[in-house]
């Protein structure tokens, strides 16, 4: 068969039955990607009506601002809550954070460890040691010693080493 279309384009001896089964390909392969794509729109259309059930445009857009507000609050609140955690933790460095305590009885009495050392530090181990002690007059004599990077100015008794010591020791154990 002679067609002159096909002569005309330079196929003029192709067979028509090639051409058929070329164009019945085409058509299956057609029909195969529009069942695809329908099935994805199918899918697509299920998540719009889900997202837009009992949604109107106007309140949606509504919903939509507010979250954009909840958010500027949220990001105003989170800042000024980075803002009060920096200050407390500028102002924890100046408290005392580590307190060692020891009693002691201090002239070998037989009654109940009156006296003590008790020793305060803040985070840089500065503060001071206070040392009460009872005696056995009923007296009770009192005596503070700086402390600076850990260190007494003057020399510490036994008991003032250990509530230094303790203190100390203090953060470690938490």
């Amino acid at each position: 068969m002679n067609s002159n279309i096909f002569s005309a384009i330079g196929l003029g001896s192709l067979d028509p039955g090639i051409l058929f089964i070329a164009l019945v390909v085409l058509v299956i392969v057609l029909f195969v990607l529009f069942i695809v794509t329908n099935a994805k729109f199918r899918k697509l259309e299920k998540k719009y009506n889900k997202f837009m059930k009992g949604k109107e445009a106007s309140s949606l857009e509504d919903e939509i601002v507010g979250l954009f507000h909840d958010n500027r609050m949220i990001r105003a609140e989170n800042d000024k809550n980075r803002k009060d955690i920096i200050d407390i933790n500028r102002r924890m460095n100046n408290t005392f954070q580590k307190i060692g305590l020891e009693k002691y009885d201090a002239f070998n009495q037989s009654g109940g460890k009156l006296s003590f050392a008790l020793c305060m530090l803040d985070e840089n181990d500065n503060g001071f040691l206070l040392n009460s002690v009872h005696s056995t007059d009923g007296l009770n004599y009192s005596y503070a010693k700086d402390i600076n990077a850990g260190v007494a100015d003057v020399e510490l008794s036994g008991e003032e080493k250990k509530a230094l010591d303790k203190a100390l020791e203090s953060t470690n154990r938490r």
